[in-house]
């Protein structure tokens, strides 16, 4: 089923009681997830990872860039369950695309950079401006690939071996990706300083898609800032080093 984000959330009903009981081989291909520029608040996909991680039976995947979209598409396809693949409106990364319909590990991420001391766990495009970012600080960076289910032994692992953590997604913060991460850092008793990038928890206008992500801090600088502003002391090593 193809369809908006903004356009599930009034089927939300449906979703729940038509698919996710009865646990329903569907994938959901959640068109517009983020902020879609031109077509205001009112299509703006900020609230799906919310909305969806919360049902039970579903799960969220949140590609990158349009190859990884085809391949989680995919794995979406081989389920047997509810799975969700959202993806922004709008131009891919331009990467190049795989021929064939190759299908990426369920409920697996991956480590796209190895630095040290900051982790970025970066949830869909927004891996993009993570690992720009990530380079001027010396971080390490993770596509998580997935929001539901977490790959909670590469979020351990990552926690274990780093002093701080980012989440950042096109998304929601409150009660999105980052919060999962948040919950399983919780289940698994593991105390780590958590910085949540998302969108802020306000209804945001029509207007250029990347002027609205820098409004919001989450373009290359704005994602930076942030995190040298909540990490200063973490990060002077890496200064005195460059």
């Amino acid at each position: 089923m193809a369809i908006y984000s903004t356009f599930l959330q009034r089927g939300y009903d449906q979703l729940i009681h038509d698919v996710a009981i009865q646990n329903l081989p569907v994938v959901f291909a959640l068109d517009r997830a983020g902020l879609v520029g031109a077509d205001g608040a009112t299509h703006a996909g900020a609230y799906d990872i919310a909305y969806l991680r919360c049902i039970p039976n579903i799960s969220v995947a949140c590609p990158a860039d349009e190859n990884e979209c085809r391949q989680l598409l995919s794995t979406a396809f081989a389920q047997n369950h509810p799975v969700a693949v959202r993806y922004p409106r709008g131009a891919g990364a331009g990467v190049a695309m795989q021929d064939g319909l190759d299908a990426l590990p369920f409920g697996k991420g991956e480590i796209r950079r190895q630095g040290k001391g900051i982790a970025i766990l970066a949830f869909g495009t927004l891996l993009y401006p993570a690992l720009e970012a990530a380079q001027a600080l010396g971080a390490t960076v993770v596509n998580m690939r997935w929001a539901k289910p977490l790959d909670t032994d590469l979020l351990l692992q990552i926690a274990r071996s780093h002093q701080a953590l980012v989440t950042v997604e096109e998304g929601c913060r409150m009660g999105g990706a980052g919060s999962a991460v948040l919950e399983a850092l919780q289940a698994a008793t593991l105390e780590v300083p958590v910085l949540q990038l998302g969108l802020d928890d306000a209804f945001i206008e029509h207007g250029d898609p990347s002027r609205l992500l820098t409004m919001q801090g989450l373009d290359a600088a704005g994602i930076q800032a942030s995190i040298a502003r909540r990490f200063a002391p973490l990060l002077a090593p890496v200064a005195r080093a460059a």
